[in-house]
């Protein structure tokens, strides 16, 4: 006979529960009642709902479970069933924060929330517990707690929770004691929470303890693998280590197959003496290591560098000086110093094979074939080639590697290329060489300097490796925008030859050769079906690119590709042709005005030449005279140098004043303002000098300058003009502009014998010593009040 009643736990009876209660909640953290929990509370809204609860008479708050949010996390609504506490012990410390101690009291249930903030109070009410007494009951909490025990001894619990669970008498309270002492899910502590009824509480957690005992059991039997295996590795270590030992005393220890394997592969790569040496020496160290150990697989790898590392692998040398010659103009048009200078090589190399390699220095704008040229070199001569970028590298540990002592080191960039090319002579270009950066990790160009010295890179020592390796068989190719940045040390080890920017007759040739077929090749265009003018070439060299070499060529020349392969793969078949007349359909309007000569002279504006790295290039100097009190305005970002010219340029027109006819009070009377366009980018060097003192006395005199002279040189303030350096780009981008005179320092005629011979013919020429000879070449004899047409610079 059962019978269904309302029930509390045995003991002293359960306090009422207020109607409203100050709400504390509790993440994923279910409490039970007659659970003792610890808290620490640190939110303003907690220590609020702790210090309500304490100061009430009931001392009383409740404790309610969230919801889980989408992210996985317990930040959501509370629960609807959660458990009365009363505040047992409070301690508040002295930044504010509350530690206490919370004993549960009964379950109740959250009806509505009252209030929200500064902290949570809501309405509840109690939710009383059902039970039915009878056989099965009794049965359920005999096998819950015959569970838990089980539980306790698979999983090593504190042995006094199993005698606790036996003495629990109500079999509700039962069912909460386990729960809250079982690592169950937070949704099924929860559940467990919400059912009043006692018989199906313990049904639910029985079923919760089945799954945790399976779950024990495997963790057990994992436990004892494991230690079971721990044990067994230990003792095969001691046998091990007994039997080195016995057969160290008796002289048969014998190696792993493994170091057999290094051993054998070491002696295949015919190591030098020392580096003999230092592998016996690791071999013998990795006998003496257990394969597990960390220390095993450090020395194995290194050995592994040694062995794979071609010490005695080369490749022989094409010495065929026709076939050389025939290659490297398969590959590229023009640069016949660069290709003669590789066929003396050949030359002195087929007359002496042991000759050490060369470190040539490949300096010249972007776009002019410095790289591909490495490659052509290599196709020559039959060897590997390689390649490694240094820009922008900053540690030292990129050339010469790391120490064995860091973990995860490896050797420098040069040692590893080697080892993939498998060969001790390829062909290494190092491309942007004045790009190297230096910062606390160290100066990459400084440990350059042993790998580019022929003398020193015999015995090359990599951090890593730590024994010599000898590169002297390499054939070092640098590559680089501007020489300048190069320090002097790096740059004394290396022969630089300088690769000028493209005559437009060169970038036709190019383009007509090498550059189309390879677009057509690449755009998938049939053979035929188009056909590139040269004029329309050459219009594209004038006015849609302003470069030194043939990047942007290559890309325009793209751009038409891709615009008839579209037409080809909408169907279309019919053969195009690109002139000069429908060239604006594939590339767009014109966006170089090239015939700068066709302009008007103007009065302050002077056409001079820059050298950048992307090549020459043309540089307007303005000058304006101002009624002013003697000041010297300088605009257009300038540097110290050329500021400094300036100056200088000022000062000479100071001094010759009377022979420009320049009143004695004009400059005391008037401002000169000087500025060089474009006004963002930086500019500097003294070799801007005669232009500013052209634009400074063409401003003061009002005499115009001819639009179809451009200078260079720098000025003393005795007016005399020195020598500047690139004069050969200066004069193609003077040539490119449409510029048929060229004033140049006297002491540079040398220099032009380097400019091509169709370019020379091309222009005129003038030598000047002084600023004078600049002058007279570059203005007009005329005021301009007395000529007519003529532009002043406003």
């Amino acid at each position: 006979m059962t019978q269904a009643e309302e029930t509390e736990p045995k003991g002293s009876p359960a306090p009422r529960v207020p109607e409203v209660l100050p709400v504390l909640p509790s993440g994923g953290t279910v409490v039970y009642p007659f659970q003792l929990v610890p808290i620490l509370a640190i939110q303003e809204r907690d220590i609020r709902a702790v210090d309500e609860a304490a100061a009430s008479p009931a001392k009383m708050l409740g404790i309610f479970a969230q919801k889980p949010s989408e992210d996985g996390h317990y930040h959501g609504e509370l629960h609807e069933v959660g458990t009365a506490a009363t505040v047992s012990r409070m301690v508040k410390a002295p930044d504010g924060s509350i530690n206490a101690i919370l004993q549960g009291v009964a379950r109740i249930r959250l009806l509505s929330i009252e209030q929200a903030e500064p902290w949570m109070r809501a309405r509840v009410e109690r939710l009383p517990e059902t039970v039915e007494r009878d056989l099965e009951l009794e049965a359920l909490a005999r096998n819950a707690v015959a569970l838990f025990q089980r539980i306790a001894e698979l999983s090593e619990m504190a042995p006094e929770l199993a005698m606790t669970v036996a003495n629990v008498p109500d079999p509700g309270a039962l069912a909460d004691f386990i729960a809250s002492n079982v690592r169950f899910k937070p949704e099924d502590r929860q559940a467990v929470l919400d059912t009043a009824d006692v018989r199906q509480r313990l049904r639910m957690v029985t079923e919760l303890l089945q799954r945790e005992a399976e779950v024990a059991e495997v963790e057990k039997k994992i436990r004892s693998q494991v230690q079971g295996e721990m044990d067994k590795r230990q003792r095969e270590f001691i046998l091990r280590e007994q039997l080195k030992a016995i057969q160290k005393e008796l002289g048969e220890l014998e190696p792993s197959p493994e170091a057999a394997d290094l051993r054998q592969r070491l002696a295949d790569a015919h190591l030098p003496p020392e580096a003999q040496r230092e592998a016996d020496r690791e071999l013998e160290r990795l006998a003496a290591n257990q394969p597990a150990s960390a220390e095993y697989q450090v020395i194995r790898t290194y050995l592994e560098w040694l062995a794979d590392l071609p010490w005695a692998v080369s490749t022989e040398d094409n010495l065929d000086l026709a076939r050389a010659e025939q290659t490297l103009n398969e590959d590229h048009y023009g640069l016949d110093k660069v290709k003669q200078r590789i066929l003396d090589f050949l030359a002195v190399r087929k007359l002496r094979p042991d000759v050490k390699g060369p470190i040539l220095c490949f300096v010249g704008p972007p776009g002019t074939g410095k790289t591909s040229l490495g490659q052509s070199i290599a196709r020559a001569l039959g060897r590997k080639f390689l390649r490694l970028s240094l820009g922008g590298i900053r540690d030292e540990a990129e050339i010469r590697g790391h120490r064995r002592t860091y973990v995860g080191a490896l050797p420098g960039r040069f040692i590893q290329e080697i080892r993939r090319a498998g060969s001790n002579n390829p062909l290494i270009i190092l491309d942007e060489v004045d790009k190297l950066g230096a910062d606390f990790r160290g100066d990459p160009a400084s440990a350059l300097l042993e790998v580019l010295d022929p003398q020193q890179n015999n015995t090359f020592v990599d951090h890593y490796l730590d024994v010599p390796f000898d590169l002297s068989r390499v054939f070092f190719i640098t590559t680089a925008n501007l020489a300048d940045p190069i320090p002097d040390p790096l740059r004394d080890r290396m022969e630089v030859i300088e690769l000028p920017g493209y005559t437009e007759q060169e970038k036709l040739q190019i383009a007509v050769r090498y550059l189309l077929p390879r677009q057509v090749t690449e755009n998938g265009i049939p053979e035929g079906l188009l056909t590139v003018s040269e004029d329309a070439v050459r219009e594209i060299i004038r006015s849609h690119t302003h470069e030194a070499g043939v990047r942007n060529l290559e890309r325009e020349l793209g751009a038409i590709c891709r615009g008839v392969a579209r037409r080809v793969a909408r169907g279309e078949s019919d053969p195009v042709t690109v002139t000069p007349e429908n060239l604006s359909q594939f590339v767009g309007p014109a966006r170089f005005h090239w015939e700068l000569a066709e302009e008007a002279d103007e009065i302050g504006v002077a056409p001079g030449m820059a050298a950048t790295s992307a090549g020459g290039d043309i540089l307007f100097v303005e000058a304006s005279v101002v009624p002013g009190k003697g000041r010297l305005i300088l605009t257009g970002k300038l540097g110290e140098v050329m500021q400094e010219s300036a100056q200088a340029a000022v000062t000479y027109a100071r001094m010759r004043a009377p022979e420009l006819s320049i009143a004695p009070t004009f400059f005391e009377r008037n401002d000169i303002h000087i500025h060089v366009p474009a006004g963002a980018i930086p500019k500097d060097g003294p070799s801007a000098g005669v232009t500013i003192a052209t634009a400074l006395v063409s401003a003061i005199t009002r005499r115009p300058i001819r639009k179809d002279v451009s200078m260079t040189g720098e000025i003393t303030l005795r007016g005399k003009v020195l020598p500047v350096g690139a004069i050969r780009d200066k004069v193609l981008a003077a040539h490119r502009g449409g510029i048929k005179k060229v004033i140049v320092p006297k002491d540079n005629q040398p220099d032009l014998e380097e400019v091509p011979a169709e370019v020379r013919q091309s222009l005129e020429f003038v030598l000047a010593e002084h600023v004078d000879d600049v002058l007279n070449a570059a203005l007009h004899a005329q005021r301009r009040e007395e000529v007519s047409k003529l532009v002043s610079l406003p």
